[in-house]
């Protein structure tokens, strides 16, 4: 699995400002929604209903919010860069600029769990993230996320 499996360039955002951790929320239903036409109210309940079990701010400003939902064939991703860090309530307490969510669909063990480790591997980098950090385009955005595995596949 590689991210451009589970990611496409409509599902890759800028975002100037989200006041909370719900509006973040909020703002990756609609994209969901606008990227793959998932359902914008069940998508955010699914995800309210995650995050409650325990935050997944995993640290060094990443989130890897995720849910489970009825419908899907396969594991979709949405790359959120907020320009503004955002108070996450992340394991290290630090806000949160980085976000990789994760849709499954509700039978899915094993690739849930690979897609999971995959971003969170990629996004364990401390060059990488600093390198999406730097280039607030979400065009380019898709090129590093996408690009980046088969650079390593290829080294």
């Amino acid at each position: 699995m590689e991210l451009d499996t589970i990611l496409k360039a409509e599902a890759v955002k800028v975002v100037s400002s989200a006041t909370s951790k719900k509006r973040l929320f909020r703002v990756l239903s609609e994209t969901a929604e606008t990227a793959y036409g998932l359902d914008c109210g069940i998508v955010l309940d699914r995800l309210l209903e995650r995050e409650n079990l325990g935050p997944t701010g995993v640290g060094h400003g990443v989130a890897l919010p995720h849910a489970r939902l009825s419908g899907l064939d396969n594991v979709l991703g949405l790359f959120i860069l907020l320009e503004k860090p955002l108070d996450y309530e992340s394991v290290d307490r630090q806000p949160v600029d980085l976000v990789f969510a994760l849709f499954a669909p509700e039978d899915s063990g094993v690739e849930h769990l690979k897609a999971l480790a995959l971003v969170s591997r990629t996004l364990r980098d401390t060059d990488f993230c600093t390198k999406l950090r730097a280039n607030p385009s979400a065009d380019t955005l898709y090129t590093i996320l996408t690009e980046t595995q088969t650079a390593i596949r290829a080294a």
